[in-house]
């Protein structure tokens, strides 16, 4: 029987943060253990969409494999990969727009938000989604996992490779989006009702940086908003957001349930406490993270010898892909 083949993506965009690694990267590398063949991808095209300094992109790019790698990828169990290196992700994009109605990309929810916020915005932010479809159905990935703000991304995704099987014959696996209960959506740390992202209009004061030292890290969490009352325990609440948000860290690094957390918790006073361990938790997982990312970012000969690999390992099924796409579209 076929392996369940996953793919995800991750853009270059700054220093990797606590959200990136518990909302993601810690899956992809618990992954590797279940006998499915993982596609991981640095998405700089994706980075590209607005405008980005190249020597900042470029050492952007560096890092953040050197993070995945640290972070406990293995390139001989996951294809790690850099998107640009890879042409067919950018042969399939322009394929696919053949295919793909502008009222589709125009009813994107990040397209709407972007498009309010910029003062000019490129043709690359409204085909974002496209170019996010190839990556993902190149390798007839049965598995997307995602964060619960992408999931609208995966299920455009299906329906451009719906629309090209309906037209053209059978190509592409429908992917489906996979968002963990726990850990999906770290929210910042200084206004809870908000991602942790270091995207251009996002507060990084509420931010963990996993190359941040240990007295900024915990002192991030101290400042943690939280709310007027005292009880810890998990609520839906907006008002608690700050204190769920905590809890939902604890919860992703621990492996235990609510009841659980709610338990270890129930005889301290106030939310100092519940601070004080979710910093010990964090550490707990950077510090040696980040051990392994200054051996990978010190020898980026060796780097580019594992991405060039990866990157190896995927041309061998994106490219006979695309061929068969241009084939059965009537190319010669």
């Amino acid at each position: 029987m076929k392996n369940i083949r996953v793919f995800s993506g991750i853009q270059p965009s700054g220093d990797m943060h606590l959200g990136n690694y518990l909302g993601a990267v810690k899956q992809w590398v618990e992954n590797q253990g279940k006998e499915k063949e993982n596609f991981y991808c640095i998405v700089d095209l994706h980075a590209h969409t607005i405008l980005r300094d190249a020597k900042e992109l470029r050492d952007n790019i560096r890092s953040l494999a050197a993070m995945l790698f640290a972070c406990g990828l293995d390139p001989n169990k996951s294809t790690v990969f850099i998107q640009s290196q890879v042409r067919a992700h950018a042969e399939a994009c322009w394929l696919l727009n053949c295919v793909t109605p502008i009222g589709w990309l125009e009813r994107m929810t990040q397209y709407k938000d972007k498009k309010e916020k910029l003062n000019s915005i490129s043709a690359a932010l409204l085909n974002y989604p496209v170019l996010q479809t190839g990556d993902i159905i190149l390798y007839d990935a049965n598995e997307v996992p995602v964060g619960e703000d992408q999931k609208q991304h995966v299920e455009l995704a299906r329906d451009i490779a719906q629309r090209f099987n309906n037209l053209f014959g059978e190509t592409f696996v429908l992917p489906e989006p996979i968002i963990p209960s726990v850990g999906a959506r770290v929210m910042n740390l200084s206004n809870p009702l908000s991602k942790m992202s270091k995207s251009f209009d996002e507060d990084e004061s509420g931010v963990v940086g996993l190359l941040d030292d240990d007295n900024r890290i915990v002192k991030t969490i101290k400042r943690a908003v939280t709310d007027s009352g005292n009880q810890i325990v998990f609520s839906n609440d907006k008002e608690n957001a700050g204190v769920n948000n905590l809890l939902g860290i604890y919860k992703v690094i621990t492996g235990k349930s609510s009841m659980q957390i709610e338990k270890d918790f129930e005889n301290a006073k106030g939310y100092g406490v519940l601070k004080e361990s979710v910093a010990e938790l964090v550490l707990g997982i950077i510090t040696p993270i980040r051990a392994k990312y200054k051996e990978y970012i010190s020898d980026p000969q060796e780097l580019d010898k594992l991405l060039e690999f990866g990157a190896e390992n995927a041309r061998t099924i994106s490219e006979p892909k695309v061929s068969e796409m241009k084939e059965k579209m009537g190319f010669i």
